[in-house]
Parts: C-alpha cells; sequence; structure tokens
C-alpha cells in the first residue's frame, strides 16, 4: 500500500481455503477514524472487487453476539451490502478474538454471521436480510442480453428472469448450458448503464448443474471490475430467488460454484429454512499473504 498512512489493511479471501481461489477483500478492523473519501481511496487502491470497513462497536440484538457497523467500497463507490467481505471480515475477527457470534449493522440492515472452527478451517455463515423477488421488465431483460451479446435462445426458459434482493439488487439470467456461461465477453460501458438505471449490484448468471447444484458469474460492471469471482449477497439473493419461484424445497442446502472461469475457484453454501425468510451463505476463507512492500 502507498499514501495510506495510518490503515491498517488485512487482505482475505472468501469462499476458499486457498489464498488463490475465492473472492479477495480488503479489510480494515479499525476503520473508526476514517472518513468516507480515505475508505474509497484504499479500496481503489487494493483493487479488489469490494473492501470492507469496520467503523465502530454496536449493539448486538442477540445476547452474546459481538456487534459492529460495517461498510463496504468497491474501488469506484460504497455498496449497500457485500456478502464476500462480510464473510471475510468475520475471519479477520475470529483469528483475532476466536470464533463465535457477530452481527454486522450494515446499510442494508443487521446481518449476522456465525464463525465456527472445522478441524483447522474457519468456517463463517451470514444470514441475510429478508429478501424479495420482483419481475424482471422484458425490455431492460432485452437489453442485458443484447450487452452481454447472448441471444434469448440461450437463457434456461425454467429459470426465467427475475430481479433478486437479500441486502443488494441483482438480475438473475440463466443459462441454458455450462459452455454459453463460460463464454462471457460483454459490453462494460453498455452493462454498466443499464445497472445504473435498475440500482444493481451485480448480473447474476447461472446454469444449473442438478436440482441442488449451480455455476455462476457474477459481472460487476458498476464496482469497477469485470467481474467478482465469488458473490455473497448474490447467492443469497439467488437463494430467495428459487425459493420464491418454487425451484427448489423449502428447505434446502445448495451448493454454488463460482470463479472457475476466473481461475479463482470458489465453493458457497447457500441454505434455505422453512418459515424463515432469510438465506444463509456459507464459506471458509483464508488470509492473504501481503504482496512485497505493502
Amino acid at each position: 500500500m502507498t499514501d495510506l498512512p495510518g490503515t491498517d489493511l488485512l487482505r482475505y479471501t472468501a469462499f476458499s481455503a486457498d489464498p488463490s481461489g475465492g473472492n479477495p477483500a480488503g479489510v480494515v478492523l479499525d476503520a473508526s477514524g476514517m472518513d468516507e473519501a480515505g475508505m474509497l481511496a484504499v479500496a481503489a487502491e487494493v483493487g479488489y472487487s469490494e473492501s470492507a470497513f469496520l467503523t465502530g462497536r454496536t449493539d448486538a440484538s442477540e445476547p452474546g453476539a459481538r456487534g459492529y457497523a460495517i461498510r463496504y467500497f468497491s474501488p469506484k463507490a460504497e455498496v449497500p451490502f457485500c456478502g464476500h467481505a462480510t464473510v471475510a471480515t468475520a475471519l479477520a475477527l475470529a483469528e483475532r478474538d476466536g470464533p463465535g457470534d457477530l452481527e454486522f449493522a450494515t446499510a442494508a440492515g443487521p446481518v449476522p454471521v456465525t464463525v465456527v472452527r472445522e478441524g483447522t478451517e474457519l468456517r463463517a455463515t451470514l444470514t441475510s436480510v429478508e429478501p424479495h423477488v420482483t419481475d424482471a421488465a422484458a425490455e431492460d431483460v432485452a437489453e442485458a442480453l443484447a450487452a452481454l451479446d447472448w441471444p434469448a435462445t440461450d437463457l434456461d426458459p425454467a429459470l426465467p428472469p427475475r430481479i433478486a434482493y437479500a441486502g443488494a439488487r441483482h438480475l438473475v439470467l440463466a443459462a441454458a448450458s455450462r459452455e454459453r456461461l463460460a463464454a462471457l465477453s460483454y459490453d462494460f460501458a453498455r452493462l454498466e448503464a443499464l445497472m445504473h438505471r435498475l440500482d444493481l449490484t451485480t448480473v447474476q448468471l447461472v446454469w444449473r448443474a442438478s436440482d441442488d447444484v449451480f455455476h455462476v458469474r457474477d459481472p460487476f460492471p458498476v464496482g469497477g471490475v469485470v467481474e467478482d469471482p465469488a458473490t455473497g449477497a448474490a447467492a443469497a439473493a439467488f437463494g430467495a430467488y428459487l425459493r420464491a419461484l418454487s425451484l427448489v424445497p423449502e428447505t434446502a442446502s445448495l451448493t454454488l460454484h463460482q470463479g472457475e472461469d476466473m481461475g479463482r475457484p470458489g465453493t458457497l453454501t447457500v441454505t434455505l429454512r422453512a418459515g424463515d425468510a432469510r438465506v444463509r451463505v456459507s464459506g471458509t476463507g483464508t488470509r492473504i499473504p501481503d504482496p512485497a512492500g505493502a
């Protein structure tokens, strides 16, 4: 890091136990003295899809949970919620203070996270805010497909387009084949313009491999990066989407593979519980060694 005095920055990857896999995030465990411009500068300097900043302690709603206020920044802007940076931050806190229950006060609402140790690894499970799923206008889907250079015939009719929210908004588009999902080359500016107009954080591109296994990709031009390697917020939104459309049972455990096409494979587990609208997303993670000279 350069020109960022007083910033104690950690680097973690989420949804992989391998530092070269999953989705990397910058984590600042004490950002109480930083303003918005300073946080944005750190996020831009790090260059990851998002970085997380703990701005102070809060009172958690659950007894025994440790509460923190948290903010998330991409290299270009603040975002209301980021799943992988939440997991990364929870793992960093667990390594410092021990596993247990946490609660993050986000712009989208409170997000509980539980960290447990499984053998030599730590695993974090976040619980989303209450999600919702809405129709996607036909003209907006057409514009997204045009930006992606996907013909409409390459969509899977069994998983219709929708906009899903579980802390951030995502347009869900399902590919009819793994080959279609793998061939991602899109018009960055055109997709970015559509996403700004619809207030989307990512476009969640999915392919269903089996009843409970999916491969996913997330273009993220509004954040200043071509693609997000493993996206917890989108995974939570996608779980809500599957349940809202009755595409999975009320109680389900789903496996999402992401990052393979980028050379950063990661695995996200999405859990749905009957009688609870919220969605749980879990995964491992690990600290990324600081680059030389950081």
